[in-house]
């Protein structure tokens, strides 16, 4: 044996720049299994707190990368994606996915699960019945090819050493480091094929970063890491200082972007209560436009995805997708609300703890505590207020959906919300764009 385990992460642990055949000597040993959980956690707690330098990001990247197949879309045009670095009630995917391919842009999309208290995609999408996120990759090299989307979960051909340690950082307390994002974020989007890529790298009390700044940083790492693979990359800064939308949990926001791509209400909303959703949908789906070449600017991409979205092409794809990868949305299961969480004070919403509320959610089912948990599809919260909104006490916060935890949800609430007569701490829906070629 080359290296011994404990003496690489003892070395980490100091602060000191590990080699590349030490990088791979941890992360082949976890794949083999000759490095057990127990040391990956400890590696992971490591870098959490000393970090790594660009070259070692660079080196891990390639690893994850490489630790399985990497496909090619080369032959089909410009293929795009999009990733989220991770939200509160983010379900974008399921939006501009549709309109970018109705567009004629191929968009093979490897999407992930919950992490932390951010919701997944495919958790979403396993909501519909009989949706499959599992295709071969031959299958989903077809649909790419003849339907211009596909949408998979993770595999263990693509990218296994990422899809390992992706779980592992969920319950390791390991998410929010800027190496482990980088890797874990370009090591899929290189490994699926595209030539361009949009990041929404998201900041606030709901989002892994914390600042504008944050945020800032972690945009330009991700796109000098994308330039350094020859890839196209935009990243969009987005607000998540309060939930995006107003639902949060799986059937529910299934549910939501089918009222957006429908083009009218849910649950006696009006579509305009969902117009900070669709608005940063547009905006990534344009930069998805004009990056496959089909626009000439991404403001012009933004407009030709309005266009897409109001005509129900939009709609008419994503229907083909979900009935193409098995699925039945005429049997998407209902939620029903258990309960309201109502304002504690008078004043004004000033600000959410929105990590807290997407912790709730989780807590009621619509997310994993444990990677051996089974989410309820139908678990989850609805925001019934936005920052600025004046409350009294006794005004409704929240709709619970869901029967477990009730009381403790509501108190976390409750404390999530904070109320006050001073003037909002945020303003949700800015949008910072970085553009690297």
């Amino acid at each position: 044996m080359k290296f011994l385990a404990t003496e690489l992460i003892q070395k980490k642990r100091g602060g000191l720049e590990l080699k590349d055949d030490e990088i791979a000597f941890m992360i082949h040993g976890y794949l083999d299994g000759s490095v057990p959980d127990y040391q990956m956690s400890a590696f992971l707690m490591t870098v959490f707190f000393n970090g790594m330098s660009d070259r070692e990001t660079w080196t891990l990247t390639q690893l994850m990368m490489h630790s399985g197949r990497v496909l090619d879309f080369s032959h089909l045009g410009i293929a795009v994606d999009k990733h989220s670095t991770g939200g509160v009630g983010d379900k974008t995917s399921l939006i501009l996915a549709p309109i970018a391919a109705a567009a004629g842009i191929p968009v093979p999309m490897i999407a992930g699960r919950g992490l932390g208290h951010t919701g997944g995609t495919i958790d979403k999408l396993e909501t519909i019945p009989g949706f499959s996120c599992a295709l071969s990759i031959e299958r989903f090299q077809e649909q790419v090819a003849k339907h211009r989307l596909a949408l998979i979960g993770q595999t263990d051909e693509i990218c296994p050493a990422d899809k390992k340690i992706y779980a592992l950082r969920d319950v390791t307390a390991t998410i929010e480091s800027l190496p482990l994002i980088c890797a874990s974020i370009m090591s899929k989007k290189m490994a699926e094929g595209i030539q361009g890529l949009v990041l929404d790298v998201k900041w606030g009390s709901g989002a892994f970063m914390k600042t504008v700044d944050q945020a800032k940083e972690l945009a330009e790492r991700l796109c000098a890491i994308g330039s350094a693979g020859g890839k196209k990359v935009v990243a969009v800064v987005s607000d998540m200082n309060q939930p995006l939308g107003r639902f949060i949990g799986n059937s529910l926001e299934v549910e939501e972007c089918l009222a957006i791509l429908e083009r009218k209400g849910l649950r006696g909303r009006a579509l305009s209560e969902f117009s900070d959703c669709e608005t940063l949908s547009l905006e990534l789906a344009g930069a998805m436009i004009w990056l496959g070449g089909k626009a000439s600017s991404a403001a012009d991409g933004v407009s030709m995805a309005r266009e897409i979205l109001e005509s129900g092409a939009a709609l008419k794809k994503f229907q083909e997708l979900i009935e193409l990868q098995g699925g039945r949305l005429s049997e998407l299961p209902q939620a029903v609300a258990t309960q309201d969480v109502v304002s504690s004070a008078a004043g004004t919403i000033r600000s959410f703890d929105t990590a807290a509320i997407g912790s709730a959610a989780l807590m009621l089912g619509a997310g994993r505590q444990k990677t051996t948990d089974v989410i309820d599809p139908t678990a989850g919260i609805e925001a019934l207020v936005r920052i600025g909104d004046p409350v009294k006490v006794g005004t409704p916060l929240f709709k619970l959906y869901g029967k477990k935890n009730l009381s403790t949800v509501r108190d976390r609430l409750v404390l999530a919300t904070h109320v006050d007569n001073s003037l909002p701490s945020a303003s949700a829906g800015d949008l910072i764009a970085f553009k690297n070629y």
